[in-house]
């Protein structure tokens, strides 16, 4: 099925807004790289969800799950297929005496997740309000910061199977662990989930946001477009630090650099394509590994055609 044919099918079926054909990536991450994405969806129900899932598995259209774009690198060739935006909004709270029972759609950002509860006062997502995600992909990739995790706060997570089937998972079934869960593996699309939080004193939990957001901007190289996190922490070994005593910071090919600042951060200093991130990754991986022996993993996700 041909993108033209995609987009008139999909234009009868969802409002126009919500569609874009060739669609530029680097508008959709955080990175402000990628190329085009041959049709790009925005789904703001489950309904439009399955609408776009019957699609592709009745036509073979190779689909691409994003989140708001945080923690991925997009090819410079772009993505064939459909891109679909987890865009479900919803946030509700029910309080009762010992704590509040949430349920937050896929597609909220973390940070006003964390403000509305700062304002509810509810405890325990502090650490979340400075990851710039939504509560679908952090729960995919168990983000986590301050000693805190996903795992920590999730009850249960509805998601849709491939076929479009709603069901659910409970915290043990997502099998949470450093940077993975069980929708990793799984070509499943997480839609909602359940949380129970504690209450707390609002000056305590402004205290730690404002901690945390503090030392972000100390420590984290904000000022330029990036995935975040680039590499995963290493079972024995604190991954930037290793990288720094290498002599790589500041290492860099095109706008791509390994940042000054905070050497496990790759970031955009204006023009960087995949292919100058992708070399400096490579070059890094390599380099440690020569002088370490240490073997260090990619954080952040790589989509489309590399």
């Amino acid at each position: 099925m041909e993108k033209n044919q995609i987009y008139e099918f999909l234009i009868k079926e969802l409002p126009e807004e919500q569609i874009r054909i060739d669609e530029p990536m680097k508008n959709h991450t955080n990175f402000k790289i990628g190329g085009n994405a041959d049709i790009y969806v925005i789904a703001k129900t489950i309904e439009q969800i399955q609408l776009v899932l019957k699609l592709v598995k009745q036509y073979q259209i190779p689909l691409t799950i994003l989140g708001n774009g945080s923690n991925v690198l997009v090819s410079d060739k772009g993505i064939r297929g459909i891109v679909l935006s987890i865009s479900i909004e919803q946030l509700e709270i029910e309080k009762n005496k010992e704590n509040a029972n949430i349920t937050v759609g896929a597609g909220e950002p973390l940070g006003k997740v964390a403000y509305t509860f700062l304002k509810e006062g509810i405890a325990g997502f502090e650490f979340a309000g400075g990851i710039p995600g939504t509560m679908g992909g952090a729960i995919r990739m168990n983000a986590g910061a301050y000693g805190r995790e996903m795992k920590d706060c999730i009850q249960t997570v509805t998601y849709l199977t491939e076929e479009g089937e709603l069901k659910e998972f409970s915290n043990r079934k997502c099998e949470f662990s450093y940077r993975h869960s069980i929708f990793c593996d799984k070509k499943i699309i997480i839609v909602r989930a359940k949380m129970t939080l504690p209450y707390g004193e609002k000056q305590e939990i402004q205290a730690k946001m404002e901690e945390y957001a503090q030392s972000r901007k100390e420590k984290q190289p904000l000022m330029f477009p990036s995935a975040g996190s680039t590499f995963k922490r290493g079972a024995d070994f604190i991954t930037a630090k290793i990288i720094d005593e290498c002599g790589l910071k500041g290492y860099s090919i095109g706008d791509a650099q390994v940042s000054t600042m905070h050497a496990g951060f790759v970031v955009n200093k204006g023009n960087a394509t995949a292919k100058d991130v992708i070399e400096v990754v490579n070059h890094v991986k390599q380099t440690v590994f020569e002088k370490t022996g240490k073997q260090i993993e990619l954080e952040m996700e790589l989509l489309g055609e590399f």
